[in-house]
């Protein structure tokens, strides 16, 4: 026994583990290297698939059907009105009009979707594409092929529903089984466009092709992955990469509903399917909420692994060899002074009696025990350098924790004494600051260093029964949260100003401010968070108010109020007769009507966009193209914008270059013509202006002179004249001192029905309706439509 407890034994029982733990570090960090080298690579390059994937399916359908139902609710506002209204009958020849602009939506998609319907829940009444007209919808022959999505949206709280895929056949009054058909997948909106489903006017459907969907699945999705879906929350099969994907989604079924509940956007798994290894990948589709599921069988993308997995075996055990040999040498030549060492305290304690505490040869274990106290040390300050390192994390954690109306499960408990908040903290408020700008301007580093001294700025400042806490938020906002004896607006108003000079200071940037509610409970300080965040929204328009505190913002949340048909109109006219300061002015009064009116943020941000699609539509209508840079990409420039007021100064800059390249692009000919053409129709608006007449007095060819009006205005000549002469007529209904038969033949207009319905079908309303909504309008509203 002595000999195994020796020093020698020790040294190379010692020398050798120490070369097994070495060489099994150094193989599981190979295998680890290798291993999550080759995983993270295989993980990006199904991230990248799936996601590339996602993005066409988002844009090239998903994102397409919902613009359908924009340009059906925006183009054809007033029609949609019409079904609800109990005058329906007597105006069946409107509804005739109002089916053909749908089948035209249907004939300009018709790669994507099979039929648009309109449905009016309260009358029952189908208006559709594919079915035409039908009163009693909901007791017709085929109902169950609508009724579904009625049904949905009745009991659905939200605007929009995507419906699962589901048979319907060509015919469907027919009662024999089977036949031909398609797999369709509905979008349902309600209308107007934020009224929730249940209680909508009106319900707009687009019936979307299962094939369009599998088209791009079967064209992104590489070959090794056997099976790709797209399922919906419920695990419902929408579509697949091969026809029968429904059959085929049942052997995956488990791996389906192991992806749908994970709380993650994107991810892989790995799962036994049938005996084998299958590499699971899922995308979120967030327009819908779907989900991009695709299986592929593992040892397709193993195989260069267990050849690594052997190279690394071998070499393992090679290291182990070389190393027990080198183990036996180093003992040897290491045991010498251990033995002198030992020779030596035993001369100290003399022959006979042991050393004290030690019993025979068990010397080496005072090494160990002292080497177990060094390292217990060691990890004793490690962990106190843990705990103080993550105090940081936890408080950050605890506040978020604070704002939440519904933490997470398993997050920190909040402990306001950890905070520094006392009980004598009784009234809490929510301040937000909106320090995104500063992230576009500074480096990284730079803006750490920023936010660590602001953020102690802000804490540092004292008032008597005050505790200030500020913290960076995720989104790139920084929260302060005050705690204080009493609620006073006065003290709200001093610090407001005190935090927004300290956020100045650091950022060199405005910074603007939003004040929550006071709340006499800590745990109600989510309320407070969801008013400031509810206030910032209105940053955007309100760029010049440093502090938004103004309580009827919030109002405008719940508003249902839309812009006038007439002001959003007036920037398209403008923009068409290419007149910079008539077009500018026109943008500058729907900004203006955006920012005096009580219309909620999102539903401004939404016709913005709009306005910004409709301008960009019109430069590719006319093939424009800048020459400072490359392709125009309106939209991106849009979000990137920091408030309204860049908007419009970007807005514009861009109209001026585009009217300014569009003029030097015209050649001194068509230039003349079309000058010389539009002062002949402004001087002659009640004469005759038809093609053949027009281009005599400018002698050209009808055909050339019809060619120049689309080239060089973007529309058609008739279009221009109707145009024209809708805006002379719209100026005379303003000046109010003429009867509508004499305005209609000013114009030019032989008939007063006929003028009346060419100028509803323009602005929307009749020519009395338009007068009533200008007198009604705001004083500078009204002087700016002159």
């Amino acid at each position: 026994m002595r000999k195994w407890n020796s020093a020698f034994a020790a040294l190379a029982a010692s020398y050798i583990s120490v070369v097994l733990v070495i060489v099994l570090l150094l193989c599981s960090a190979f295998y680890l290297y290798f291993s999550n080298h080759y995983k993270e690579e295989l993980q990006g390059r199904n991230r990248l698939i799936l996601d590339n994937t996602a993005r066409t399916l988002e844009a090239s359908v998903l994102q397409r059907v919902q613009q359908i139902y924009l340009e059906v609710s925006l183009n054809q506002r007033a029609a949609l009105r019409m079904l609800p209204d109990a005058s329906l009958p007597a105006n069946l020849s409107k509804v005739s009009s109002l089916q053909e602009s749908l089948n035209m939506q249907v004939s300009n998609h018709s790669d994507l979707i099979q039929a648009v319907h309109l449905y009016a829940p309260r009358q029952h009444l189908l208006l559709s594409s594919l079915y035409g007209l039908k009163f009693r919808a909901d007791q017709q022959a085929g109902a169950a092929y609508w009724m579904d999505w009625v049904n949905g949206m009745n009991l659905n709280s939200r605007n929009s529903l995507w419906t699962e895929a589901r048979f319907v056949p060509d015919d469907i009054v027919s009662s024999i089984p089977g036949g031909s058909g398609s797999q369709l997948i509905t979008y349902v909106h309600s209308y107007p466009f934020q009224s929730p489903g249940a209680a909508s006017e009106l319900l707009i459907a687009i019936d979307l092709k299962e094939s369009a969907l599998r088209a791009i699945l079967q064209n992104m999705m590489p070959a090794r992955y056997q099976s790709s879906f797209i399922a919906t929350p419920s695990g419902g099969i929408v579509a697949g990469s091969n026809p029968d994907a429904a059959a085929q989604a049942d052997t995956y079924a488990a791996s389906i509903s192991n992806a749908l509940a994970s709380p993650e956007t994107s991810g892989n798994m790995s799962q036994e399917i049938g005996g084998s290894t299958y590499v699971i990948s899922y995308q979120d589709l967030p327009t819908t909420g779907w989900k991009l599921f695709s299986a592929a069988p593992a040892n397709l993308f193993y195989e260069k692994w267990l050849v690594v997995q052997r190279v690394i075996l071998s070499l393992c055990l090679l290291a182990i060899l070389v190393g027990i040999c080198l183990s036996g040498i180093l003992a040897k030549l290491n045991y010498s002074p251990l033995k002198r060492l030992l020779r030596t305290i035993k001369d100290l304690y003399g022959p006979g009696p042991e050393v004290p505490g030690v019993r025979g040869q068990a010397l080496n274990e005072f090494g160990i025990i002292d080497s177990a106290f060094n390292r217990l040390n060691n990890k004793v300050t490690t962990l106190e350098g843990t705990l103080e390192a993550s105090s940081p994390h936890i408080r950050q954690n605890m506040i978020l924790n604070l704002l939440q109306d519904s933490p997470a499960p398993g997050s920190v408990t909040v402990d306001p004494q950890f905070l520094g908040l006392s009980p004598e903290h009784r009234h809490y408020c929510c301040l937000l600051l909106n320090t995104r700008g500063a992230y576009a301007r500074m480096s990284l580093s730079g803006l750490q260093a920023a936010m660590s001294g602001m953020t102690g700025t802000l804490e540092a400042i004292r008032l008597h029964g005050i505790r200030i806490l500020a913290e960076e938020l995720p989104d790139k906002q920084t929260v302060v949260i005050i705690g204080a004896r009493e609620a006073s607006g006065t003290l709200l108003e001093q610090l407001s100003d005190r935090i927004t000079a300290a956020a100045e200071q650091h950022f060199q940037l405005n910074i603007q401010l939003s004040q929550g509610c006071w709340v006499d409970a800590i745990s109600l300080l989510h309320t407070s968070y969801a008013e400031a965040q509810t206030l910032m929204k209105y940053a955007y328009f309100l760029p010049e108010s440093r502090v938004l505190k103004d309580r009827e913002l919030l109002k405008k949340e719940q508003s249902l109020d839309e812009i006038p048909q007439s002001v959003l109109m007036r920037f398209k006219d403008k923009l068409q007769t290419r007149q910079l300061d008539e077009t500018l002015a026109a943008l500058e009064q729907l900004i203006a009507v955006m920012r005096e009116g009580s219309y909620p943020a999102d539903y401004c941000h939404f016709v913005l966009a709009n306005t910004v699609f409709m301008y960009s539509d019109y430069l590719k209508s006319i093939r424009y193209t800048p020459s400072a840079h490359g392709p125009l990409d309106l939209y991106n420039e849009y979000i990137a914008l920091p408030d309204i007021r860049h908007l419009q100064e970007w807005f514009a800059a861009s109209i001026g270059t585009f009217i300014m390249e569009t003029q030097k692009r015209n050649s001194d000919r068509a230039l003349s013509t079309i000058e010389a053409a539009k002062a002949y129709i402004g001087e002659h608006l009640s004469g005759d202006l038809s093609l053949d007449a027009v281009s005599a007095k400018v002698f050209i060819s009808p055909k050339y002179l019809s060619k120049l009006f689309k080239e060089e205005l973007g529309i058609t000549y008739t279009d221009y004249i109707t145009g024209i002469r809708m805006e002379e007529a719209r100026r005379l209904i303003e000046k109010n001192n003429m009867s509508i038969e004499q305005i209609a033949g000013t114009v030019g207009y032989g008939t007063t029905p006929y003028f009346i319905k060419r100028f509803k079908e323009i602005y929307g309303c009749t020519p009395g309706n338009y007068l009533r909504t200008v007198n009604t309008l705001p004083p500078q509203a009204e002087i700016s439509l002159g």
